[in-house]
């Protein structure tokens, strides 16, 4: 099921946006980028319709996706 960011406290959504962009194994490049900045990146994508949250009533999870084009 598809949760529209603004449907979230702003807190939980930075919140959810921080998790995904601090699991290990995320590589950003060859510049660093700080946490903000990396909040803000996926935000504007979130807002732009790049991005989605996906819940899974099954599983009870809730993960941030690119949109497929």
């Amino acid at each position: 099921m598809e949760i529209p960011f603004q449907a979230l406290n702003p807190d939980t959504l930075n919140n959810l946006i921080q998790e995904l962009v601090t699991r290990d194994g995320t590589d950003y490049g060859e510049s660093e980028i700080s946490l903000a900045e990396k909040v803000e990146q996926v935000k504007l994508k979130l807002m732009s319709g790049e991005a989605l949250i996906l819940y899974d009533e099954q599983l009870e999870t809730c993960e941030i996706r690119l949109k497929d084009v």
